[in-house]
């Protein structure tokens, strides 16, 4: 008989599992269970959007596109990239439209490395960086970010970092789980450490539109010298509410767009032509959206900081994304410990810091996109659950 776990490659089968899904799913079975885990908005596509990918199926647009997507599309995405950040990015070649902002991570990753080469990857951050890496043949190097430096990257962390073997840097700005931003002047810090090095940039700037307080979000790649080494990664998940039209792209050097292409064209073809029109009408017409729900997640924002740290877990306030990260060391329980005795005592499901590397320890991810009645709830319970460890 076959052993099929000896057949699996071993880097697959040594990968865990995503930690972030496994609290939902037990808090999905449980009867007036709240949870804050999934890093999903709570807004439905806004119905312009939507009435697009309708019109699109009821005029028969249901054929392959462009490997690279929509022409119209990358268009549209290089209008908005230049009115919002700045940048200026040729759709011809320097666009790719992807199935989510995971696959442009994906097919970055695979074009690049070399069995060997490192990718620096700070910490805490979103799951998929180290298992995409070594799937590539590449070796992920964390870099722990602190608490006292609201989780940015600084220069000196980056310095130690870096080897003769190091081929890419991660910079998951606005980062999830942790709501840490890097504004222009810290970006400008590690500009300067990457300068005279050929290390390549693979900015993750899904949650750029979430971006709170007087100071937009700033690209890397708008920092001088660095838009050359820079690919820009996004989509239309988190700023359109479009989680499940799975549809994200990715931006930088024409050479480097063009072994993308190569491998997204062999591995996926192209991205749903359903949601490619509709992607089109929210980058037209979709800023009152992003507006109204960036508006929204702010008040809650306020709120759910403000109310851990009233509870007594100290937690800094978050520049972007829609997520807290409250430590909860003072419970004296570790993060999965708190996590899963706090579903079951009082059924409120919140994903531990660890799931997004080991400097996550000691802090739980919650996210506030949920509404205002159960993110209040879910304090209720959780201050409850505090005092009673107390």
């Amino acid at each position: 008989m076959i052993d099929m776990k000896e057949m699996l490659n071993p880097v697959v089968r040594n990968i865990p599992p995503s930690g972030i899904r496994r609290f939902f799913d037990i808090a999905a079975e449980m009867k007036d269970a709240i949870s804050l885990g999934v890093g999903e908005p709570d807004f439905v596509t806004p119905w312009h959007i939507r009435d697009e990918g309708i019109y699109s199926l009821e005029k028969g647009k249901t054929h392959y596109t462009s490997n690279s997507g929509l022409k119209e599309l990358r268009m549209e995405i290089s209008k908005y990239l230049n009115r919002r950040f700045s940048l200026n990015y040729d759709p011809l070649s320097q666009v790719i439209v992807t199935v989510g902002g995971s696959e442009a991570i994906d097919l970055f990753l695979r074009s690049v490395l070399q069995p060997g080469d490192e990718v620096l990857i700070p910490e805490p951050c979103f799951v998929c960086y180290k298992p995409i890496t070594a799937l590539a043949g590449g070796v992920p190097v964390t870099i722990e970010t602190k608490a006292e430096n609201q989780f940015r990257l600084t220069p000196d962390e980056l310095k130690a970092a870096i080897t003769p073997k190091t081929k890419v840097l991660v910079l998951p700005f606005p980062n999830n789980p942790t709501g840490g931003v890097m504004r222009k002047q810290h970006l400008e810090e590690i500009a300067e450490v990457l300068k005279g090095t050929d290390i390549l940039v693979m900015a993750d700037e899904i949650y750029a539109e979430l971006t709170y307080g007087a100071e937009s979000h700033v690209s890397i790649a708008s920092i001088p010298e660095m838009y050359e080494r820079t690919v820009l990664v996004s989509g239309f998940s988190k700023a359109y509410a479009m989680t499940g039209w799975r549809l994200g792209y990715a931006c930088g050097h024409p050479d480097l767009i063009a072994a993308m292409t190569k491998v997204h064209q062999f591995a996926i073809m192209s991205a749903p032509t359903l949601a490619q029109h509709a992607a089109i009408e929210a980058l037209k017409n979709g800023d009152p959206d992003i507006a109204m729900m960036r508006e929204e997640y702010d008040r809650r924002r306020h709120v759910i900081v403000n109310g851990f740290n009233d509870i007594g877990l100290t937690c800094f306030e978050p520049e972007g994304a829609f997520y807290a990260f409250p430590c909860i060391k003072s419970t004296g329980l570790d993060s999965n410990a708190f996590c899963e005795t706090l579903l079951y005592d009082k059924k409120v499901a919140v994903v531990p810091g660890n799931a997004f590397g080991e400097s996550g320890e000691g802090f739980i991810r919650c996210s506030y996109a949920y509404s205002v009645r159960d993110i209040e709830e879910a304090l209720n319970r959780i201050e409850a659950f505090v005092k009673n460890k107390k």
